[in-house]
């Protein structure tokens, strides 16, 4: 079953290849890649464990397993395939668990998690995967992916009306590095309004030292599951569709449209194992992040953005040992900087999934009814816009564009 799993061309890049191959440019998208991940994405955890009746220890554990278990995925996987290759968990598999959680207990749910580690791994060994990602119409999947990122593009409007005072220096620092590459090259423009930022933090004041933590290591706490039908139900096939088709269909359009060749076999099995880990503590499902392998693709040469993962990973495993400072001095910090910073380096990358919708001629219509169903961020049954973008997407080009399946098919 594992001969269909995508082989790397080449060995491991060694200590002496990745310093050559680092610089400034990947750490900063790198660590933006992380900012990001670490703070509304970390949001919706607190949110949804927070309302189910989870315990503190429960929700530091759960952070621990999405930042320190992702984190190492991230780093072995880049590593092997000299790519960036950073996984987080599924942001909408949180959200479905929400409502579970006010009727199933946790040891349930994570029963689930496990049944769904489970159908990732087989369904990624099997190579099925590949088979419907390749058959997926790539500008009906970029469009559901333009419609994710367009609130990224949004939150920068939204800072600059809600705080002009932090949004306005640090866009207008992006805008004058990115206008001279020689600037650029010695500050690149997403560092450059980072920095901004955290100055004006500090000398306005702006630091919420209420929300500043003592240092503390997490301490996992690691439960039975509970296995109960309603709860596999409910939940695994859910699960598995936003890991595999919403959050890895994004990941793998995002570094396709970076120029990238994404393992997508190997990585439903890196998914799978780290969704089995990730279990063991309370932690929901593995995924190929979108957002974050977007920021680390957002400039640099092709060869050297593994580095930038190399950061990513890095910091999460970090993170999640120290899970209660971190996110102490995360909180610190106006949202709005945040969304800045987020929204910025997401520029070119939106910018790249309209594009990739639009400018070659097929599928356009499913494109833009993708882009629209996903905007209107509506799920239905516990699902999540971004999978029914696909879906209305899909649906209407079948209807309406058929020639250009034809051409897909024949391509194939």
């Amino acid at each position: 079953m594992l001969t269909h799993l995508e082989r790397p061309q080449g060995s491991a890049p060694g200590l002496r290849r990745i310093l050559d191959d680092y610089g400034l440019t990947y750490f900063a998208n790198g660590l933006i890649a992380f900012i990001f991940s670490a703070t509304g994405p970390l949001a919706v955890i607190l949110s949804v464990g927070s309302r189910g009746g989870l315990s503190q220890a429960e929700l530091a554990s759960w952070v621990f397993g999405v930042f320190f278990i992702n984190g190492l995925i991230t780093l072995a996987m880049s590593l092997r395939y000299k790519m960036p290759l950073g996984f987080a968990w599924t942001i909408p598999g949180t959200v479905l668990v929400g409502p579970a959680l006010q009727h199933l207990s946790f040891a349930e749910v994570i029963g689930a998690f496990y049944a769904t580690s489970l159908l990732v791994l087989v369904l990624g060994a099997s190579g099925w995967v590949k088979r419907v990602m390749g058959a997926l119409p790539m500008p009906i999947v970029m469009g559901m992916v333009a419609g994710v990122f367009l609130s990224f593009g949004l939150d920068i409007v939204r800072a600059l009306d809600s705080d002009v005072a932090i949004a306005a220096p640090m866009i207008i620092a992006f805008l004058l590095l990115s206008s001279s590459p020689a600037w650029a090259k010695r500050v690149p423009p997403a560092i450059g309004a980072l920095l901004i930022g955290a100055l004006l933090i500090g000398v306005l004041g702006r630091v919420d030292t209420a929300t500043l933590g003592s240092f503390a290591f997490a301490q996992p706490v690691v439960q039975a599951p509970v296995w109960s039908l309603a709860a596999l139900i409910e939940l695994v096939v859910p699960l598995a569709i936003t890991v595999l088709v919403v959050q890895n269909g994004q990941g793998t359009a995002v570094l396709k449209g970076a120029q990238h060749e994404p393992p997508v076999n190997a990585i439903a099995v890196a998914c799978g194992v780290g969704a089995f880990f990730s279990a063991m503590v309370g932690a929901v499902s593995t995924c190929l992040t979108g957002p974050s392998n977007a920021l680390m693709t957002s400039s640099g040469k092709l060869d050297r953005q593994y580095t930038a993962a190399l950061t990513f990973g890095l910091l999460g495993v970090l993170f999640g040992l120290m899970a209660p400072t971190f996110t102490g001095l995360m909180l610190a910090a106006p949202k709005e900087f945040i969304m800045v910073l987020g929204g910025l380096a997401m520029l070119r990358v939106l910018q790249g999934a309209f594009l990739g919708s639009f400018s070659g001629g097929k599928f356009t219509l499913g494109a833009l009814v993708s882009l629209i169903v996903t905007v209107a961020d509506i799920g239905m049954f516990n699902i999540g816009a971004a999978f029914w973008g696909l879906v209305a997407g899909f649906g209407v080009s079948w209807l309406m564009e058929k020639h250009d399946f034809t051409t897909l098919a024949n391509r194939n």
